[in-house]
């Protein structure tokens, strides 16, 4: 069975990339530029990995993260946030697992995403 990566981000562009090199590395993708339904989406799909862009429309990546690590049928799932306005600090007091600076090329995005799906986790986001 694939592993599922659902990925949230507002820029129609990065979604279309992203979802085709996860796919070209055999993952089942499902992108969504809506952040308003996200939990729902979540809860639904049930996704092995959570891709949340920090910056949309309306809500934060973080703060969505922040919501997914309280939830109690979610809060095993790995989150990735991809930003390009990085403050790590602030990015990794929202517990994400990883976090991908923008602009990123496919090689970091498939080897963070192989890491969380595919390893244990070991360590703080800041040592993978």
């Amino acid at each position: 069975m694939l592993k599922r990566i659902l990925m949230l981000d507002d820029n129609l562009d990065i979604l279309d990339i992203v979802k085709e090199a996860l796919l070209y590395e055999h993952f089942e993708v499902r992108i969504t530029s809506d952040g308003d339904n996200i939990i729902q989406a979540i809860l639904s799909y049930k996704p092995d990995l959570v891709m949340l862009d920090y910056k949309l429309n309306g809500n934060s990546g973080d703060d969505i993260c922040r919501q997914l690590k309280a939830h109690h049928q979610l809060n095993n799932i790995p989150v990735v946030i991809c930003s390009a306005y990085l403050n790590k600090n602030d990015l990794l007091a929202c517990g994400c697992d990883a976090i991908i600076t923008k602009p990123f090329g496919l090689e970091e995005l498939v080897n963070t995403v192989n890491g969380l799906v595919y390893l244990e986790k070991s360590g703080s986001p800041e040592s993978r």
